[in-house]
């Protein structure tokens, strides 16, 4: 198993993509946090990793709290004595066109989606640097690489992930500890329950693949990154998209 023995933080991990990668690390043998917003959540999804015969823990954590991050931090590291990776999987969408975008709208999706990866990094780097060894992989999106109508808010931020991760890649590189982002195109989340028929058949048909992405699919490619088989790839953004971007 790749992930054999590794404490790995995935924040967002009760739905979505956050919960595939838990799955995924859970099956790969890693020692997994599951940070959600909610309780009833968190504990849903850890009963299901233990019951695969996983090691897992479960944190009420809003990313935008530094003081719930530090205790989930703290926590972890008296239970298992280190941290070695961390998924910063958290995020939210408030879109709007840049002329009716709010300052709420702004103010709300930066904080989660830019701050909250910055101030989940910051708790763990001292630690991973004591340890020498670590890996912090960001939730970016296409978006972040292209941009995308409607979408002021998110676009900064998924551009922003990245940024951080190539600092980070170098400022820390030497110290062992690997950054990269993840940039996935179309998956198909609970969210999209929500959207007509019509809607997504038009997002499938702009894919050369002609579907969506499973979140496990997703999932996939965080834990080869989290794994040693990576162990050279450093500052990435790496595009899970099916080639819509060609």
């Amino acid at each position: 198993m790749r992930l054999q023995g590794k404490v790995s933080i995935i924040t967002g991990a009760a739905s979505g993509i956050g919960h595939a990668t838990a799955l995924k690390f859970a099956a790969e043998g890693a020692i997994v946090a599951v940070c959600d917003l909610s309780q009833e959540a968190v504990d849903k999804v850890v009963k299901e990793l233990e019951a695969t015969g996983a090691k897992a823990a479960g944190y009420v954590v809003n990313v935008t709290d530094r003081a719930q991050i530090n205790d989930m931090v703290g926590d972890l590291k008296a239970r298992f004595g280190r941290i070695d990776v961390l998924v910063n999987n958290a995020g939210i969408v408030a879109d709007a066109q840049l002329v009716k975008m709010t300052d709420e709208q702004f103010d709300r999706v930066i904080d989660i989606n830019l701050k909250g990866v910055y101030n989940c990094a910051r708790a763990v780097v001292d630690t991973m640097i004591e340890q020498g060894s670590g890996v912090i992989l960001n939730a970016s999106s296409v978006v972040g690489v292209y941009g995308n109508f409607g979408q002021t808010n998110y676009a900064a931020t998924k551009f922003g992930v990245i940024g951080f991760v190539k600092t980070w890649a170098k400022e820390l590189g030497k110290k062992g500890i690997r950054a990269n982002a993840v940039c996935p195109g179309f998956v198909a989340t609970p969210i999209l329950k929500s959207m007509p028929e019509k809607v997504i058949q038009a997002m499938e048909d702009k894919v050369p693949m002609k579907r969506m992405a499973d979140p496990a699919e997703i999932a996939n490619v965080y834990a080869f990154l989290a794994s040693d088989e990576a162990s050279y790839i450093n500052g990435a953004a790496i595009e899970v998209t099916g080639g819509l971007t060609l």
